[in-house]
């Protein structure tokens, strides 16, 4: 299980989505108005939803096809997060602060890049089975 590279990927995406929810709180503009904060449930759920299924998907390692589609689904949530925190960081009047804090509102590209890090090593692994599966 932990020596295939999309487990690293994997557990790479539950530390950068668990990073996001503990080190970066809130983000606030140069008013002071909240851009987001954890506690609001949207956010809350889309990053707990992100961290349940890499982690339902480095548990079902031996069904490659269903950390597939787990992985995508989790793209998908990352792609609505990231689009939420881009929403909300432009309806919002004024300019963000460019700060330590600002930085996590782009976590959910890396966890992207990672996930379909994964997906291309699924897919690997899955071929490999095939082409061993046309030897015998």
């Amino acid at each position: 299980m932990i020596q295939r590279i999309q487990t690293i990927f994997m557990i790479l995406v539950v530390l950068i989505m668990g990073g996001l929810f503990i080190w970066f709180p809130e983000v606030k503009n140069e008013t002071g108005e909240l851009l987001y904060t954890r506690e609001e449930p949207l956010f809350f759920a889309l990053i707990f939803i992100s961290i349940a299924l890499a982690i339902i998907a480095i548990l079902s390692y031996k069904k490659r096809k269903n950390q597939f589609v787990l992985n995508r689904l989790n793209i998908l949530t990352n792609f609505i997060l990231l689009g939420v925190f881009v929403y909300r960081s432009l309806t919002v009047p004024g300019e963000t602060l460019v700060s330590e804090k600002g930085i996590g509102m782009f976590l959910p590209i890396l966890s992207i890049v990672f996930l379909v890090m994964a997906n291309r090593a699924i897919q690997k692994d899955e071929n490999l089975v095939k082409s061993v599966d046309r030897l015998r």
